[in-house]
This record gives C-alpha cells, structure tokens and sequence, in this order.
C-alpha cells in the first residue's frame, strides 16, 4: 500500500464495504488519512497491527472500521465483540461516539465504561450485551469483577490506543487483570504516538506476527505548526503568559500545567484579568470535566488551563495555539500537547515558557524533535507593564482559593465544587484598584 497516494485512494479501494463506505460518507470523511490507507487492508486481511500516528491523524477510523466490517461479516451478532481501553475518560467517550456514527446504520450497540460516571447505568447498558464496550482499564476492571453475567471470553478485537500511556505503572495491575480476562486468541491493535521500549514488551506479549505501521517518525511534530519557546525568569512567568494571551486575544488557546491546583488558580487569574478562561483536570468529576470541554468547543471560553490529562485524544477541532506554562518532566508529552493544534492541515503555534529550573527538560525536548527552536520575540518592557495588574490579579485568586477551601473542608465538599462559582461572571473584570 505504500504507493498509494492519499488523495487517490477511496474508503472502498482500500476494501471497505459499501455499507461502511456510506457511513464514512455521512461523517463527511471524504478520503482515508494516512494511517487509515497503511492499516485498513492489512486489518482486513486479518492481521494484528501496531500503528504509529500523529494524534488528530484519523486513527480511531484505522481500527473502528476494520472492526465493525468484520462485525458485520459475523455469522450472528456478537455481544462484547470488541474491547477498546484507553487512558483518559474523554478519549474513551469520544472513540464511543465515532464507533456509535459509524455503525449507527447497522444496529451497533456501544458502552463505554470510565470512571466519574455512576456504575449502576454502566451495568444496564451491559446488559443489554453491546457489540463494543470502550473503558479505561479501572472501571473495566470493576466491572468484570462486579457486575453479573459480564465477561468478555469471546472477545474478538482488543485495541489499546495511546498505548505508551497505558503501560505505565498507574495502569499495569488492571491491564493485566484484562488481558487475563480475555482469550489468546483474539485480534490485537496497538495505537501510539510515540514507541516506547514499554510499547515493544507489550508487542511482545499480546501480538502475533503483527504488522507495524508508521504514519509518523518515531517523534515528530506537524509541518504546519511553528513552534517557538521564549527563556523567563520564573516570577515574570505569569507575565509572559497573559502578554501573549492578549496579543493572541481572538485565539483559541490550550495553556498546559504540570499540577491540578495550577490549572484553577491560572484560569481564575486570567478571569481577573478579563480573559475567558477555563479548567480541566484530573482532580475535576466527569461532569465538571466534559462541561468544561463542552464551554471550550462552543467558544464560550476561548483559553482551557489544562494538565496532561487533556493532552491525549481529545477531539477539539481547532485550537490556534499552545502554550507550554510549565514544560513537561517527560519530553514525548510535550509532543501530545503541541498535537492539539495544527490537526488535519491546519496550521497552528506552540510556545514554551521556559524558566531556569526547566532548561535541562527543554533541551531533552530539543533534542527528541531533533530541530532547534527560534524564540518567542517581545519586549521584555513591555511585557512587564502588566506585572502590576498579574501580581494583584494572582492575589485575589490565591485568596479566593485559600477561603473556599477552608469552606469546603467545613461542609466536607467536592474538590472543585466551587469552580463555577469562581468562574462567574462576576469576577471577570478588566482592571483591578488597589485596595
């Protein structure tokens, strides 16, 4: 398949059927990506696959299809025909919906199983016995222990996507607890954006004979995106960030945390100051975290502080920028988190804030894309005229933060009970008096 160029190749040259090429069609997917022209005959033919890709390369389609395609073929309908695990919750809901769109002309039933949501609803869509349950390993773990009459011993397909990320420790137990739940025999895709060694034992123990597919180089990032990095000192870091914020005011802005807390005291910040920012993290429930997806997609607000949780997977269709706040321990994240911008062609800008204590982590990150980056150009003059405006801004967050947790711990309350509240209209305001 090598040969083939992507703008010549259809969905049914690739051997899809015609049913399945409608429903491509209905999606407004016009012609198989990359990653979907090198996996889809190889997947047909059978065979276990380990694919490389970019994320926002198309890869949910390069295994939904060959799935539901040999659903289809099935002799009879099969419950729990599918398994696909995932790291992330959102990514796990979101491969649900594209398998549910894809198979919604042929009857296909679909559960996805993630934390954060009530289990007892869970259990009922499973007994309704679906074709493909999609589930991060936790709670597919529970449930295979829990819930009567669920068990996944004729599995087919197994598909493990962001797979590096599934092979770290915090998943290791409940990844081995599944595949001792399933049969040997069974078809296995591996999906990843990077190749780890973690990656490789994997192969080793669940594929036979698999076929590798590289839709990328081992690590790269996007033609279309310009990546730049800018070196602060650590106490005019905020400074620098709400200076490009407002240069970039009509953007759409990913700006990524190393920590939880960092993520609301940032965007309550940023609120003070009048930009239109929200939280996502992993400390947040389900709810708070898909009400905060959903305010971004719909453009209610235009910058999400985020941790790496939403680094992975996450279909937002066009962020403009990045800004790495605080750069990554681990370098192959910083690649996850320039992906979310500069998806399907588009272009898209990523800077790095880089302050002396994260020079070392940077230069790892120089080194795995193998290019220098030019810098960030601004006046640092005129980046400090806000200093004043930040630095109160900052403030009255970490002081908004300080007593709303004193009356959580009173009233023994959600982590980010409050977010909302803080997130209000009423605290977004242009300019601060001093007290």
């Amino acid at each position: 398949m090598e040969d083939m160029k992507e703008e010549e190749v259809s969905f049914k040259d690739l051997g899809v059927s015609d049913q399945l090429v409608e429903a491509c069609d209905n999606l407004n997917w016009k012609a198989p990506t990359k990653i979907q022209i090198e996996a889809i005959p190889h997947a047909l033919e059978g065979k276990d696959l380990i694919g490389l890709a970019q994320t926002g390369s198309g890869k949910t389609g390069a295994f939904a299809i060959p799935i539901l395609q040999a659903l289809i073929d099935a002799p009879q309908a099969q419950a729990f025909f599918a398994c696909v695990l995932s790291p992330t919750r959102e990514l796990a809901l979101q491969i649900a919906e594209q398998f549910e769109a894809l198979g919604s002309g042929i009857g296909v039933r679909c559960a996805a199983l993630v934390g954060g949501v009530d289990q007892t609803q869970q259990s009922i869509a499973l007994a309704r016995r679906p074709h493909i349950v999609v589930a991060t390993p936790g709670r597919l773990v529970d449930h295979l222990s829990n819930t009567k009459g669920f068990s996944l011993r004729m599995l087919k397909y197994l598909v493990l996507d962001e797979a590096d990320r599934l092979l770290n420790e915090d998943f290791e137990k409940a990844l081995d607890e599944i595949l001792n739940a399933i049969p040997r025999e069974r078809k296995t895709y591996l999906f990843s954006a990077t190749m780890t060694k973690k990656v490789k034992k994997l192969q080793r123990a669940c594929l036979r004979n698999p076929v590798k597919i590289e839709a990328a180089s081992k690590y790269s990032t996007v033609d279309t995106l310009k990546q730049q990095y800018r070196f602060v000192p650590a106490k005019y870091k905020d400074c620098y960030l709400v200076y490009i914020l407002t240069e970039m005011s009509g953007s759409t802005s990913m700006v990524f945390t190393r920590t939880c807390d960092a993520t609301r005291l940032l965007a309550l910040m940023l609120r003070n100051l009048g930009l239109r920012a929200i939280p996502i993290s992993g400390q947040m429930t389900q709810g708070k975290r898909l009400g905060a997806l959903t305010k971004f997609k719909a453009g209610e607000c235009n910058v999400l502080v985020c941790t790496d949780v939403a680094s992975r997977g996450l279909d937002i269709p066009s962020v403009d920028m990045v800004i790495n706040y605080d750069i990554p321990s681990n370098s192959k994240d910083y690649i996850h988190r320039v992906g979310r911008t500069a998806r399907a062609g588009r272009s898209g800008v990523a800077i790095s804030l880089v302050n002396q204590y994260e020079l070392e982590w940077y230069i790892q990150i120089e080194k795995l894309i193998g290019k220098k980056l030019p810098e960030f150009p601004a006046e640092e003059e005129e980046v400090l005229l806000l200093l004043e405006r930040v630095t109160e801004s900052k403030r009255i967050s970490q002081m908004k933060i300080k007593e709303s947790g004193g009356k959580k711990r009173r009233r023994g309350g959600d982590d980010e009970d409050d977010v909302d509240k803080f997130l209000g209209p009423k605290n977004v305001k242009k300019k601060h008096k001093k007290p």
